[in-house]
């Protein structure tokens, strides 16, 4: 008699890339049914955060139906905003440049729906994201990029601990993009088509700079621009409206262009300075998680990513006695900018990341 094929929880969004994984799995033999949570919205607009609108949980519902599946919707709303709106409102008002989506994983994806999927006697928790997972002989588990290198998500899944690793499958992360709308077609799911959303969730199609202001005006107060001498040559419109690294916008004249190199958040201060002030070669990373349940080594050679959508440099990475770790680049960076989250790798494989404190050289 043929063992039973294992239980697996996937995390619908109303998506192609969540939509194929349930049907591959269910083609494969699995025991499947699609969760989708409900997220929070401001009041108002609960109509309006895109992972949640009552079409794309329409079409997560149309989805099931034609793969054969049970579904469900999973009510999250107030843990969502406590845990992801909340810290991203906190990272504006501590000065930093929030990653509300590596939050989302960590404390609502692999928060709360891993732990109702697992409730439920789930064996594994699957999604859409572009990323693979093997298992050595010993049991354990290691996080891989995608295949598609455009597509590759192994960044926000940097967060996960080594038993969430372990009951997590990526089914489309064996796959091109092109090759799961492909997939799509052929399942004949409602979803082939849908276009792919950028934009942060909870935003409701709004810039993040007007949610600030209705949650969080203390955070754009208008302030002094001041040069890497200390002279006063401009306002700022609030330290929330600007990056490290960005040039546009500043509204100062200039005979070279000048970037954002700093900010000082209790005296409300920008700092700004020809692009040779920008970055440093060394960061500092805190609250780091490693996939593997520690780190390779005290010392380790590794390529570092510092934004989601950066290019991954070599570095040479120093755990300190307090668990954070300092990197130092071969070369410098510019645009190290804390609050964002530096994410170490060893050829493919993922080993985790930690949150970016400071850089060396910043103001």
């Amino acid at each position: 008699m043929m063992p039973e094929k294992p239980f697996v929880v996937v995390a619908m969004s109303g998506g192609v890339d969540s939509s194929v994984a349930a049907a591959l799995l269910a083609e494969q033999g699995y025991r499947v049914v699609g969760m989708m949570l409900r997220l929070w919205s401001e009041p108002g607009r609960e109509d309006s955060n895109r992972c949640c609108t009552p079409d794309a949980m329409a079409q997560a519902r149309k989805v099931a139906q034609a793969i054969g599946i049970p579904f469900y919707a999973v009510d999250v709303r107030e843990r969502f905003y406590q845990a992801v709106v909340q810290s991203f409102l906190e990272g504006y008002r501590a000065g930093e440049t929030p990653n509300p989506c590596v939050v989302c994983n960590r404390q609502i994806r692999w928060g709360a729906l891993y732990e109702q999927a697992r409730a439920s006697g789930a064996d594994f928790l699957a999604t859409g994201h572009y990323a693979r997972r093997s298992t050595d002989e010993s049991g354990l588990a290691r996080l891989h990029k995608g295949m598609d290198a455009g597509k590759d998500q192994s960044y926000v899944l940097s967060v996960l601990s080594q038993e969430q690793l372990r009951h997590s499958l990526f089914p489309v992360g064996e796959y091109p993009k092109a090759q799961v709308r492909e997939l799509a077609r052929k399942y004949k799911l409602p979803v082939a088509e849908r276009p792919d959303s950028q934009d942060l969730c909870f935003l409701a199609g709004q810039d993040y700079r007007e949610f600030l202001s209705q949650h969080a005006p203390e955070v754009l107060r208008p302030g002094v621009i001041l040069s890497t001498e200390g002279k006063a040559i401009g306002e700022h419109r609030g330290l929330a409206f600007y990056t490290i690294g960005q040039r546009k916008g500043l509204g100062i004249a200039s005979p070279r262009p000048l970037y954002v190199i700093g900010k000082d958040q209790a005296a409300n201060v920008l700092y700004v300075g020809e692009e040779s002030c920008l970055g440093g070669a060394e960061l500092l990373a805190g609250e780091v998680n490693w996939l593997a349940g520690e780190p390779p080594g005290e010392v380790f050679d590794a390529s570092v990513k510092i934004r989601y959508r950066a290019r991954e440099v070599p570095a040479r990475i120093s755990i300190c006695t307090d668990g954070r770790v300092r990197v130092q680049f071969k070369q410098p960076l510019r645009d190290i900018t804390p609050g964002q989250r530096a994410v170490f790798y060893q050829g493919d494989v993922c080993l985790g990341g930690g949150k970016i404190l400071a850089s060396e050289g910043a103001v």
